[in-house]
């Protein structure tokens, strides 16, 4: 996803002032070459708007809201639900949670604090995508990006999806335009504006019933997915043992 560079320079010239571009991609830890391809070009990413964002200390949403596809970033901004919330906790985490919570009822345990690796996890863009479906979701999104649905499940696989997807995807399911954005990795939880500890005190207000279920339908996808690559591997071992 990019950005018109005329309006980008024109962006950093208020943004950044006199400081030099050079010094600019130093503090961002972006190449100076890489940006001057992407000047060039005509077009730059909205990850180096990001960098440059932060190496200024800048909001990040509040930059891309200055750009025409993400105008309504900022206003868009939603608390996520509580399916959401738990869409960006690990399958580790859901699990090792069931077991601190069963162990703590045996043993007449105080409760533990609630641990949580940093999103995104290794499924974080499925589990955000099936959070949010409001019904035949993936299709729409394809639909509207005038994408074939298989370049978009191949994103979803590789756990991977574009800014402009994202935010896409929140506008027809009705949630915060944000929050797409931290399932992929592009923002932290704090700049999409998630409350402090968000994660957290949604999975502890989940009831035990509701916490096997989802660990249960997320066990179910991985094993499918642990299928796939099984077969696959089987496949192309068939081929070389027939290769000689």
């Amino acid at each position: 996803m990019t950005v018109p560079a005329k309006l980008f320079q024109q962006w950093l010239r208020t943004v950044a002032g006199d400081t030099s571009q050079a010094a600019v991609c130093r503090s961002a830890g972006i190449k100076r070459s890489t940006l001057a391809q992407q000047l060039v070009r005509g077009r730059v990413s909205v990850a180096t708007v990001a960098a440059v964002s932060r190496a200024l200390n800048l909001p990040v949403v509040a930059s891309l809201s200055t750009f025409p596809l993400f105008t309504d970033l900022a206003t868009g901004i939603k608390a996520p639900t509580q399916a959401e919330l738990l869409s960006q906790i690990s399958d580790y985490d859901l699990l090792q949670e069931i077991l601190n919570r069963q162990t703590q009822v045996e043993g007449a345990l105080a409760p533990k604090p609630a641990l949580l690796t940093s999103v995104p996890h290794r499924s974080s863009v499925r589990a955000w995508l099936d959070a949010v479906d409001v019904g035949e979701l993936r299709q729409r999104v394809a639909r509207d990006a005038d994408m074939a649905p298989q370049n978009f499940s191949a994103q979803i696989s590789a756990n991977r999806l574009s800014a402009e997807l994202a935010v896409a995807t929140a506008r027809i399911a009705n949630v915060g335009l944000t929050n797409g954005l931290v399932a992929t990795g592009f923002l932290s939880p704090t700049e999409a504006g998630w409350a402090p500890d968000a994660r957290e005190l949604a999975l502890r207000q989940t009831a035990n019933s509701a916490l096997a279920s989802l660990a249960a339908q997320r066990l179910e996808i991985l094993g499918r997915l642990m299928r796939r690559n099984e077969d696959d591997r089987a496949a192309v071992q068939s081929i070389w043992e027939n290769l000689g």
